[in-house]
């Protein structure tokens, strides 16, 4: 019987090798339901081999479980076979994550790490013991148990030690710095792990960092997450700067390896030729030999913890090539964090992310539309298509498709803000809009998006004047978010839309949004709520007249948002205020000398708004200093500019999409409740879960008709309330 099962086994590989999966499967099934016992190794064997087959090539993960589960009952009475259990468990935990049935993967994990722990101390138990941890450490994470997710990776960290494998324990690191980058609650703790992080990369060398590519972007990335989260821009950008080199070089090397392989396929089917001369066969045969040699040099690295995978593909149940994978960490555990194109449109993503704030839009406008390319292909393969809604899509593709959109999104979200900046309404708008219809068809996947969706709108509304709109698009979106630090920077953006509207009430109103942020400004992480509070409590004593305390408090916000975040706009901002208030206390030379950087920062971000507003300024100077030429000449610019801007804002404000996008109103989307997509995106393992702080911009600029009211020394005193 066993030369049997092996025939069948032999036969189900031949027909998985020419893609008939079905066949495969019923060759398989045939020894599971023969009429004629096998021996329950034979069995468990052959259940393994079906439930792969089913979780690489379709999306029957029930039955995969249950044949799993038939294997598990076989090996309870077998007191041997240690990695066939393993692979078991190993399997049937992955089966419960798909199917969203934690507290069953938890169980099977404590079995495997109790058999684990009762095993004589081996090389293949340590690297199981790093499996089950790994898993356990996702399973509690879906809970919301970051502790005893952080204490299950350390024990894995423990094994990979003990193991003397500095890959694996590099590994172990960054899973427990990105749960502390996740969770967050002590700033030392997040320290520690990346100091750690930062060590073991070192000590594993520049020979096994460049084997490593999976991990080298996973520690990069978790790297630039920590210092967005920290505000720290400006040491952020060496490490999207390695990212880039890195994915344009592998990328290249892919584009080689596809180049040789079609040769080789070419050269393959010359030779097959029966009437080839042997001069010429010998002569293609050297050269197929030269160009073998050539592939296997460029696909070492690249192939080396791939071959041997024991496990079904990490992500989806879609059989993926090695080359399309950047694995973490070697077989048992054959863990990615994400899918490469994923982690690729991260790179862009980042990109972006750091280049608009310094007015790089042309590389900005590349990467979004790369990126988005990237991801739209990833959706099609997911069946994402045209009018495809949340409920059509099959339960294994959920998380996965969320993963995609979301990062659409966050493109989306970006291109808004460039669009904005440049004061193109038009197709800040169509962006906008793309985000609204993504949302409305998958209202449960992307619910964490309505409040950027919202404070998106209440950027919109305020670039095109409608402040009122604005506040309450803002105000919104704080309700729709736990996040303390959304939370300030939606009331900081509601209060300077608040200013803007320029009457008392509203004054009233935006101090008292301002005023709970300000008072805890230092609680935050980072320095962004801190230098966006500032800016708009700056404007607001400058209302009060208490221009030397305006200047103190921006002048503090300036040296904020220069020395750490470097977002130009919101400097241009900062000094274009200044320049305000330097002219204000009659500090004529300063006030020149700041408002022309000012101007030309404005100029660099084709932040049109920002140059009307400094232009304004520039006039008012010229007249009181006397100098006709120059404030002609400034006058003249500064309505070419105004002309420019109106146009903009009349097209914007007759385009179908206005009304409903500054609407004092939520969208409305029909809430599916849908229990599988709720199950699936809860679902997420750890090392999805990108929790990229927020990417849009600081502030918006304040209107060039406010210029006038600031400048008044002769205006009546208001009353000084003081946060």
């Amino acid at each position: 019987m066993e030369l049997v099962a092996e025939g069948l086994w032999g036969l189900a590989e031949e027909q998985e090798k020419r893609g008939e999966i079905g066949k495969a499967v019923k060759c398989l099934e045939a020894i599971c339901q023969s009429d004629v016992s096998f021996l329950p190794i034979i069995e468990v064997k052959t259940r393994l081999r079906i439930s792969c087959l089913l979780l690489k090539h379709s999306n029957n993960v029930s039955e995969a479980k249950s044949h799993l589960e038939r294997s598990q009952l076989l090996l309870n009475s077998i007191p041997s076979c240690f990695d066939l259990k393993c692979r078991t468990f190993s399997l049937l935990s992955q089966c419960y994550h798909l199917v969203g049935a934690i507290p069953p993967q938890k169980n099977i994990l404590f079995k495997a790490l109790h058999l684990a722990a009762s095993s004589p101390a081996s090389h293949s138990v340590n690297l199981w013991s790093c499996n089950f941890n790994s898993q356990l450490a996702n399973a509690l994470i879906i809970e919301g148990d970051y502790q005893s997710a952080i204490t299950a990776l350390e024990s894995g960290y423990v094994s990979a030690a003990q193991l003397c494998y500095p890959e694996l324990q590099m590994f172990f690191a960054t899973s427990v710095l990105h749960v502390h980058l996740m969770q967050w609650y002590d700033d030392n703790l997040v320290q520690i792990a990346l100091r750690r992080c930062d060590e073991l990369w070192e000590l594993l060398g520049p020979d096994k960092r460049e084997q490593c590519l999976g991990l080298f972007f996973y520690y990069e990335l978790l790297h630039i997450f920590y210092q967005l989260r920290i505000c720290d821009y400006k040491n952020a950008t060496q490490h999207v700067d390695k990212l880039d080199v890195a994915m344009k070089a592998d990328s290249h090397r892919m584009r080689e390896i596809q180049g040789l392989t079609n040769e080789l396929d070419a050269l393959n089917q010359s030779l097959s030729r029966p009437d080839l001369p042997n001069r010429e066969r010998s002569l293609l045969s050297a050269k197929h030999a030269q160009i073998q040699n050539h592939l296997s040099k460029i696909s070492r690295v690249m192939s080396s913890s791939c071959e041997q995978s024991l496990e079904p593909a990490y992500f989806g149940n879609v059989r993926r090539a090695w080359q399309d994978k950047l694995v973490l960490a070697p077989p048992p555990l054959d863990g990615e964090w994400l899918p490469k194109s994923a982690v690729y449109a991260l790179v862009d993503l980042m990109v972006v992310i750091f280049g608009r704030p310094r007015g790089l839009f042309k590389e900005c406008a590349k990467r979004i539309q790369s990126g988005m390319q990237t991801i739209q292909g990833e959706l099609l393969k997911l069946g994402i298509t045209d009018g495809v809604r949340e409920v059509d899509l099959q339960h294994s593709a959920i998380w996965m498709a969320g993963v995609y959109l979301m990062l659409l999104m966050q493109f989306l979200e970006n291109k808004v803000a460039v669009e904005l900046t440049r004061s193109e309404f038009l197709e800040a708008q169509e962006a906008l809009v793309q985000m609204r219809d993504w949302f409305v068809r998958f209202p449960t996947i992307l619910q964490a998006c309505e409040n950027i969706i919202q404070m998106l709108r209440g950027q919109y509304a305020h670039s095109v004047g409608c402040y009122s709109e604005a506040a309450f698009h803002y105000i919104e979106a704080a309700k729709l978010t736990e996040s303390k630090s959304m939370q300030a920077m939606c009331q900081i953006y509601a209060a300077v839309s608040y200013f803007c509207i320029g009457d008392a009430e509203s004054s009233s109103q935006a101090l008292d949004l301002i005023g709970p942020v300000y008072r805890m400004k230092d609680s935050f992480v980072g320095v962004r709520e801190h230098a966006s509070v500032l800016f708009a409590y700056g404007l607001l004593l400058m209302r009060q007249d208490d221009y030397e305390e305006a200047r103190a408090r921006l002048a503090k916000g300036l040296q904020i948002a220069h020395n750490s975040m470097g977002n130009l706009q919101l400097i241009s901002q900062y000094l274009t205020i200044l320049g305000h208030l330097a002219l204000a206390l009659h500090d004529t030379v300063q006030a020149r000398e700041i408002l022309r950087s000012s101007l030309t920062l404005a100029k660099k971000l084709y932040d049109i708004p920002t140059q009307i507003w400094v232009l304004s300024v520039l006039t008012t100077l010229y007249q009181g200093l006397g100098e006709i030429g120059n404030e002609m000449e400034n006058e003249d610019y500064r309505k070419k500019r105004s002309d420019e801007l109106q146009k903009k804002l009349a097209d914007a404000h007759s385009s179908i999409h206005h009304i409903e996008l500054i609407e004092k109103a939520r969208f409305d989307i029909q809430q599916f409740h849908e229990l599988n997509i709720k199950r699936a995106m809860a679902n997420q393992p750890m090392r999805v879960n990108l929790d990229i702080p927020e990417s849009i911009g600081i502030s918006a600029p304040l209107p060039a008709s406010q210029s006038s009211r600031l400048l008044d020394l002769d205006n009546r005193r208001r009353g000084k309330r003081k946060v």
